[in-house]
């Protein structure tokens, strides 16, 4: 929470009183569906002769188009939704620190519109170019950190792009969602991002990201197989 409160008055008995004040909060769900209610999914998909569902989206010649996996690969959450229901284990977390990186973005961009190398105009972090990020270490979160802390070389940090239609605002408050389908990302997931873009490719998702909004630290679980489903929203008033 930031405020400032300012009084001036002069000689003729003029007053102005101000006041200025700002909340960021960030809510986290965490849905983890099991492998068994994956595979019932996939059963009943390939019954009806569907090999193929979308899992995000993808630019190709400067279109946005829908990015299509193979259901043996995975079952994204909108149809586990539609298919099975609610996921059989939800896991909840609150707030987050925003980093520096991510302040300066957000600064640049839509306080002052700069745009460097690193940056798209007008598509900070966006259907295509944001991800979540997860990662198995605990390090305390740091204002100055650039990254998830988990080691960039090993497979225990994992960048995911938006699903598809996210983020999504909703008045003051933006919903980021990410899937993390059957191969993907299982470690120990301890930590967390939201980054606008990504490097390194590593199947459908990637081991670095580059500019990291925030970071958050705890525990979730160890995920082994199924499909989890990180979603963030946050909320400035």
């Amino acid at each position: 929470m930031d405020s400032a409160v300012t009084k001036e008055a002069g000689s003729i008995g003029v007053q102005h009183e101000g006041h200025d004040s700002g909340f960021w909060q960030f809510e986290w769900k965490c849905e983890q569906w099991s492998e068994e209610a994956v595979d019932f999914c996939r059963r009943k998909l390939e019954r009806a002769g569907v090999s193929h569902i979308q899992d995000g989206t993808k630019i190709e010649n400067g279109v946005i188009v829908p990015q299509l996996i193979p259901i043996s690969h995975g079952i994204t959450s909108d149809v586990l939704r539609e298919l099975v229901g609610e996921p059989e284990n939800i896991e909840r977390a609150h707030g987050n620190l925003l980093l520096n990186e991510g302040i300066q973005r957000l600064q640049d961009m839509t306080m002052i519109a700069t745009v460097t190398s690193n940056q798209v105009a007008g598509n900070p972090w966006s259907n295509t170019n944001a991800y979540i990020g997860v990662g198995d270490t605990n390090t305390a979160e740091a204002a100055t950190q650039t990254e998830l802390q988990a080691a960039a070389a090993a497979s225990n940090r994992f960048y995911k792009v938006m699903s598809a239609t996210y983020p999504i605002r909703t008045n003051q408050s933006v919903d980021f969602r990410a899937d993390f389908t059957t191969s993907e990302a299982n470690f120990a997931w301890a930590e967390w991002t939201v980054a606008a873009g990504a490097t390194t490719a590593s199947g459908s998702g990637f081991l670095t990201g580059t500019t990291n909004l925030n970071r958050k630290v705890q525990a979730l679980g160890t995920k082994t197989t199924g499909t989890w489903t990180m979603t963030g929203t946050v909320t400035i008033s």
